[in-house]
């Protein structure tokens, strides 16, 4: 039998890991990574979101502790991962590396990935290029770091639907500025005077953490905006939304088509203002095979009860465990 699910959340119960480590990457970076749940179990690595988010302990509860050997990485310059809020040497391409560097250490043939929002991008991107390496993905929250994406977001579009959360993201630009947003936070994000960047930090990650449920989620929104991981999630974001997370234009669509042998999982929330549906239903047509599951009553996060159920519900069918993810909504 399997551990008992929280009846709240339908995630597993906590546990802590079995073992830890430091990976250095490169002469800058200096990467955390962990194990838990069984170690001779199938290998999952959890990406996190952001980028520049980090994991929590939370993390590790998607996934049967009896039968998945659950890794997780906090990556470049996030988390506990070192120097912290670092953008050298930080690209897209440098994560990709770096799981192929923790999965030849870890002495890996193949992992599922797991990953939400920005980790579901780098989960395309690392699938695209090292397609043998993977042996299933699940998906949520889909972004794909198109350019109306990110105007969508943090230019016009998402500021429609609730003026009132996008007036204080204006709040820390003068209004001169206010034309190309994107570039007016990051001449302040990238100013190494904790009196400017962290200001401009918490305000990014504030409006980001306000618009992630459809639901309005005190205790969530709390976790947004603080001092501590701010500078790290909002100055490596606009780093990586700057360059276009060194993707060509459309390049995780066109190259969905040679991932058609691998099982994937599609989950996405009806109202996500981060990441709208569009990007599902692309990323579903692009990508033979692909699952789409809709959530009809989430937005964007993990943490809303029918995106984490059909989560933990994806990764126990993955394991053999049920026909399909159980519908959102429905009981145990």
């Amino acid at each position: 039998m399997t551990p008992p699910k929280d009846p709240l959340t339908w995630l597993y119960p906590g546990i802590e890991p079995h073992r830890t480590g430091f990976l250095k990457v490169s002469e800058l970076h200096t990467l955390y990574w962990e194990e838990s749940g069984n170690p001779q179990g199938r290998p999952v690595i959890f990406l996190h979101g952001g980028p520049g988010g980090g994991t929590s302990p939370k993390h590790r509860r998607y996934f049967d502790p009896r039968r998945w050997r659950i890794i997780l990485l906090d990556q470049r310059g996030c988390g506990q991962s070192t120097p912290y809020a670092e953008i050298r040497e930080n690209t897209t391409w440098d994560l990709v590396a770096d799981l192929e560097r923790l999965r030849e250490h870890l002495g890996l043939e193949t992992w599922t990935l797991f990953g939400g929002s920005w980790g579901s991008t780098l989960a395309l991107a690392y699938a695209q290029k090292h397609t043998a390496r993977v042996a299933g993905m699940i998906l949520r929250g889909i972004f794909l770091c198109a350019p109306w994406e990110l105007r969508w977001f943090y230019q016009e579009g998402a500021s429609r639907l609730f003026p009132e959360r996008y007036a204080e993201f204006l709040a820390p630009i003068p209004e001169e500025e206010r034309g190309d947003l994107m570039n007016a936070y990051a001449r302040r994000l990238f100013s190494e005077d904790p009196a400017v960047n962290l200001p401009a930090a918490k305000a990014w990650a504030r409006y980001e953490g306000s618009m992630l449920t459809l639901v309005p989620d005190a205790a969530l929104l709390a976790n947004y905006g603080q001092d501590e991981g701010s500078l790290a999630f909002a100055r490596i974001e606009c780093h990586y939304f700057q360059h276009a997370a060194w993707l060509e234009a459309g390049q995780l669509l066109r190259g969905a088509a040679g991932l058609a042998h691998i099982p994937g999982v599609i989950i996405h929330g009806r109202y996500d203002l981060v990441c709208p549906f569009q990007n599902a239903l692309d990323l579903h047509g692009a990508w033979p095979g692909s699952e789409l599951l809709e959530v009809p009553d989430a937005g964007h996060s993990a943490s809303e009860p029918g995106i984490s159920r059909a989560l933990v519900a994806a990764t126990d069918r993955l394991l053999g465990e049920g026909a399909s993810p159980a519908a959102p909504g429905r009981s145990d």
